[in-house]
This record gives C-alpha cells, sequence and structure tokens, in this order.
C-alpha cells in the first residue's frame, strides 16, 4: 500500500528538489554519478519507468490520486523496490512550491543512466541522427519525438546542445527520448574523429545545409543503407568545418521565398525523406 504524504505549506524541505535547485544543479546531484530530472505528466512518467528509470518521489496534486496518476501509483505498487514517498497537496500550493502550474498534475524525480558511448550506440544501427549546438530544449523535445515517429536508431548530440532530460524537452517529446537511445559527443573529437569513426563504422554522413553545393534532400545518391544526418545549431546551421567533413550536404526544396525552416520542422522532414527503405 502506497503511504501518500500530504503537504499543506510550500517550505517542505522533503521537495527541495521540486523547487530550490535549478535543472543543472539536478544534473549533477549525485556527482560523480549521474545526477536527477524531473519527469513530468503522467505519460511521460510511465514511458520512462517503462524504459527502467527509477523514481525517487512522487509530487502530484489531490485531484490527481484518482485520476491520471492512479496508473502510476498502481505500476509503483507493484513494484517493491520502488517504495517511494508520494507528497500530494492543492493545485496552487504545488504551483507555488514548483514555480509553474503541473502539467496534468503529476511530477516525478528520477535517477539520470549512465551513458553509453557512441560506438555501443552505434551497432547494428542504420539510421542515426548528430545534433550540434542545439541549444533549445522544445527543438531538442520536438526532435527526439519525430526521430522516435521516423524510426531513427540514435541520436548523437554535442556538448553544445541542451539536455535532453531537461523537464521542458522531455515534456515536449511526449517521452520520446526514453524511447530513442542517445547520448553526449566527446567536445575533444568533434566533429573530426567523431565523424571519421563512423565512416569507419560503415555509416555515410550527410550535413543539411543551405549550400549552392547541395543536393536535394530525395536525391538517390542518399539512399544509403547507414546514414547519419547532421543536423545544426538555430539560426547559424551547422559549423562549416563540420559540414567539410561529412561526406554530403543536402538541403530541402523551399517554396515562396522561404529560405529555411525551424531545426526541429527540418529534422522531421529529413527523418520522414531518409529513411529506411
Amino acid at each position: 500500500m502506497i503511504n501518500i504524504i500530504s503537504i499543506n505549506q510550500i517550505n517542505t524541505a522533503a521537495l527541495g528538489i521540486y523547487h530550490c535547485l535549478s535543472e543543472k544543479q539536478l544534473r549533477h546531484y549525485f556527482e560523480p554519478e549521474p545526477g536527477i530530472f524531473i519527469a513530468e505528466s503522467p505519460k511521460v512518467i510511465l514511458r520512462a519507468l517503462d524504459a527502467g528509470y527509477q523514481p525517487l518521489s512522487l509530487l502530484l496534486t489531490d485531484k490527481e490520486i484518482q485520476g491520471d496518476a492512479a496508473g502510476i501509483l498502481e505500476r509503483l505498487e507493484k513494484v517493491p523496490e520502488w517504495c517511494i514517498p508520494v507528497y500530494s497537496g492543492e493545485e496552487n500550493l504545488l504551483a507555488k512550491i514548483t514555480g509553474f502550474h503541473l502539467t496534468r498534475g503529476v511530477l516525478c524525480a528520477m535517477r539520470r543512466r549512465i551513458l553509453p558511448k557512441m560506438e555501443v550506440l552505434c551497432a547494428g544501427a542504420s539510421r542515426i541522427a548528430i545534433l550540434e549546438n542545439i541549444e533549445n530544449p522544445t527543438n531538442i523535445g520536438a526532435i527526439f519525438r519525430s526521430a522516435a515517429a521516423m524510426d531513427i536508431d540514435a541520436l548523437l548530440l554535442t556538448k553544445g546542445c541542451s539536455d535532453p532530460l531537461y523537464r521542458r524537452a522531455v515534456r515536449v517529446s511526449m517521452g520520446n527520448v526514453f524511447q530513442v537511445s542517445w547520448t553526449f559527443l566527446s567536445e575533444r573529437d568533434w566533429p573530426n574523429k567523431t565523424l571519421l569513426r563512423l565512416h569507419e563504422m560503415g555509416f555515410c554522413s550527410v550535413s543539411l545545409a543551405l549550400s549552392e553545393q547541395s543536393v536535394a534532400i530525395d536525391d538517390p545518391i542518399l539512399k544509403k543503407n547507414k546514414l547519419a544526418i547532421l543536423l545544426g545549431a538555430e539560426g547559424d546551421g551547422l559549423a562549416s568545418h563540420t559540414i567539410a567533413e561529412s561526406e554530403y550536404t543536402a538541403k530541402i526544396p523551399m517554396r515562396h521565398g522561404v529560405d529555411s525552416l525551424n531545426v526541429a520542422a527540418a529534422s522531421a522532414v529529413a527523418f520522414w525523406e531518409l529513411r529506411r527503405r
């Protein structure tokens, strides 16, 4: 039987991870071990549990005990090792504690996991995407959602990217950050050594860029068995030396004077067009 702890004041010490610490501080909470992230909404939390992430505590509004959170509580009861504190309070009180109104009334603090090495992640993959310095967590979340929908095997992120486990990125992805394997790349090895290693593993690399030397995204030359799709930062796009290190450069043809797409929208088009055949 789950023991639900009722809270009635803002300064509840046990809830410090929900209101006193930034996402960066949570990320380093257990250093040198991986830290904590906050999952938001029942669907996202259930997907994280399905993926094997370990919950630490649950924070929910009173009305969700018998509402959308009921499935999570049932799931927690079935796993004895997930004997975690469950905190419940009135909706407005929780908004004051967290600083925002809870999406679907539920938050869950969960432990991060050690990220795999690139070679392990890409072994057996045929479609991967590399994200270079994409800073907006909304874009990161949207790209993960498209990657899951379009059957991308893995996502590799440079150190300049927003963390896929930031609360907003997780929420925008609808929990698909737990569906697609991912890791951060070595800053020292990017892009030269990283792309060389991927080429040795049999991947063909294609950079998405608005260049006169680009081929169209639907060019038959890009129909490869193993493909690494490179996407660059908002505004500036991929760095010129990154483009130079990739084997092909491709662009999405556009009309009506539109010069570019948001990187998340571009990822969806590219993942669809360059999918497995």
